[in-house]
């Protein structure tokens, strides 16, 4: 049985990694943390391949050891394979970054994401599952608590001198406050299925995250998971993949393992599971991080496209940045504003632009990481530092002006910005 307790320090909408994450911290600070989360964990989630920058929040979170002695398949590179199957020089990270995060894994979301959502309940968290938030409490502009309907208290109004929406890609403040502004140029569509017994690389590269180019800038993800099993996906435009032909998930899939080499030898001896998934349109930034009363964390902010993996990662980041802010400000008056979450918006949107400029490379049909990387191997470790999340109190420019020599990059975009205060 769950408390009748309405007021709480603060509420966090999602318990996924964004949302446990702030949670966790928040609680284990001694803040009185209510999250509410509208599935029943464990529960599917796709994006399962984690950022080796990861290991930083996990390691505040306590949770390195749980990972060490999982059946997580060890992910020691991330490797890129033409459309004839030619496999290019893997990025190890382990030669950039001689650290223990130059280790890390291929997760079920499933229990990855239940692990940090009990770690959150460990540290002293309240946790409502099954309960969806259904409005915002606002007096004048300032956000004030929340409406939801739970499975076991029915509809409740809760309150709290801060809200946090970690809802994922659900946007539940920014969808009602109308912040969303789509990405034209990653209007992409993903169609994804697992496969059983695939063939997996010898060596270090068994865990390895392939991406596996398809014409027209599209690609394959190949992330081996536990089980034996293989997390396989393909994005690529709509057009591309509903060309007029079929609208059949698996007949499109089944097409375009012919369009790669790589792919069709990897999954010639294996078995496909489950069911065939999709998703569209799904890049997006909101205007605003935050009004008085209010910050949006993880997805929630904003998703960039799935081909670099940054999604789990700028949501761990997100909420240890965020447990933070929110300690020290409830620590003195315990009256929130936006301007509290300055710092907080910009850091992020640095994060989420240095990751946006190399997924627009990856896209143009002009740039290679080869041809970039011939230019110079100082070139190699600017690009791999993004691709392991390290680009925190980072200068990129050199990368970014011989990046604009082969594709047309794009121009920041006013998001994360605060308001209201």
């Amino acid at each position: 049985m769950i408390s009748n307790k309405t007021n709480y320090d603060a509420i966090v909408i999602g318990g996924g990694p964004a949302g446990s994450t702030t949670g966790a911290l928040l609680a284990e600070k001694g803040h009185d943390v209510l999250i509410v989360e509208k599935e029943k964990f464990p529960r599917y989630h796709v994006g399962e391949s984690l950022m080796p920058f990861c290991y930083f929040p996990l390691r505040r979170l306590g949770l390195i050891d749980e990972l060490m002695n999982s059946a997580s398949p060890r992910k020691y590179c991330v490797q890129f394979v033409r459309e004839d199957g030619f496999l290019a020089q893997p990025f190890y990270f382990f030669q950039h970054f001689d650290h223990p995060s130059s280790t890390t894994w291929q997760v079920w979301r499933s229990d990855f994401d239940k692990m940090i959502l009990d770690k959150a309940r460990a540290n002293g968290a309240t946790v409502w599952e099954e309960t969806t938030a259904t409005a915002l409490i606002k007096s004048g502009e300032r956000v004030e608590g929340v409406k939801v309907d739970s499975k076991d208290m029915g509809p409740c109004e809760l309150r709290a001198p801060i809200v946090i929406d970690a809802s994922g890609r659900d946007c539940f403040a920014a969808h009602r406050e109308k912040w969303i502004e789509r990405d034209p140029m990653l209007n992409k569509t993903a169609i994804w299925t697992y496969y059983k017994g695939a063939k997996r690389d010898p060596g270090l590269d068994e865990g390895a995250t392939t991406v596996a180019y398809l014409p027209n800038k599209g690609w394959f993800w190949y992330i081996p998971l536990s089980d034996d099993v293989v997390s396989v996906g393909i994005v690529a435009e709509h057009k591309y993949l509903f060309n007029g032909t079929t609208k059949d998930y698996q007949e499109i899939f089944e097409r375009e393992i012919l369009n790669n080499k790589w792919i069709e030898e990897h999954l010639a001896d294996g078995e496909q599971t489950g069911e065939y998934r999709a998703t569209g349109e799904y890049s997006y930034r909101n205007r605003y991080c935050a009004i008085d009363g209010l910050v949006l964390a993880g997805d929630a902010l904003g998703f960039l496209d799935p081909v670099f993996s940054s999604g789990v990662f700028l949501a761990l980041k997100s909420g240890v940045i965020l447990a933070d802010e929110i300690d020290q400000v409830l620590g003195k008056d315990k009256i929130v504003t936006s301007d509290a979450f300055e710092s907080y918006g910009k850091r992020m949107q640095s994060s989420i632009e240095t990751m946006r400029k190399i997924v627009y490379a990856f896209y143009d049909e002009k740039f290679s990481f080869g041809d970039l990387v011939k230019r110079g191997e100082h070139l190699r470790a600017s690009l791999t530092d993004c691709l392991i999340g390290n680009v925190d109190d980072q200068d990129f420019q050199e990368l970014f002006d011989a990046m604009s020599d082969l594709a047309d990059l794009p121009n920041p975009v006013d998001c994360g910005l605060t308001h209201g205060s």
